[in-house]
């Protein structure tokens, strides 16, 4: 690496806060130039998540609609969720359709690895195409349950306009898997 690219040395690390679901550590860092700064960023566990874009074979993707805490609201995406410990992202991604659609896939098909906010955060989240779905079933952690929407993939530019459609994963996942499929 040149001086340029060089990483800043980290020379301390403290958790500073922490609540039932989240860390947060201080980072002290030193750049190559001398200058030392402190950073603030939320701890993950560092197994990652998945989000899994769900294709029927008349072409339909399949979101669900749950409450999401952040904006108090219910809002619209694809299936996802952590990986668990000793899992693989695939067979996370497997799990996660059966406890929150109730199917299976046969084909689970990598097509990306997404950050979010990596200035803050240093999550990883890898999106899944699935297809060959079966009626499966796993319960899940959900307080309710989710309701699942079908859709036409034919017609994600309408889904894109759907005010409760906002998450940037899912719409990440939506744009990637449209490309993927156009070849």
């Amino acid at each position: 690496m040149t001086a340029k690219t060089q990483l800043p040395k980290i020379t301390q690390r403290k958790q500073v806060a922490k609540s039932r679901f989240f860390a947060i550590e201080q980072i002290d860092l030193t750049f190559s130039n001398g200058v030392q700064r402190e950073y603030e960023r939320m701890q993950g566990s560092g197994r990652g998540a998945v989000m899994i874009v769900p294709l029927q074979e008349d072409g339909s993707l399949l979101l669900v609609r749950e409450y999401c805490a952040g904006t108090h609201s219910y809002e619209l995406g694809f299936p996802k969720g952590l990986i668990d410990p000793g899992e693989t992202a695939q067979v996370a991604a497997n799990r996660e359709l059966q406890e929150e659609i109730g199917f299976g896939a046969e084909i689970l098909q990598p097509i990306h690895q997404v950050s979010m906010a990596p200035a803050f955060f240093n999550a990883r989240m890898d999106i899944f195409l699935a297809r060959g779905l079966y009626p499966q079933s796993l319960e899940g952690d959900e307080p309710e349950p989710l309701e699942v929407v079908s859709w036409q993939l034919d017609d994600f530019q309408a889904l894109l306009a759907e005010p409760n459609f906002t998450e940037a994963r899912s719409i990440a996942a939506l744009l990637l898997v449209v490309n993927h499929l156009r070849g």
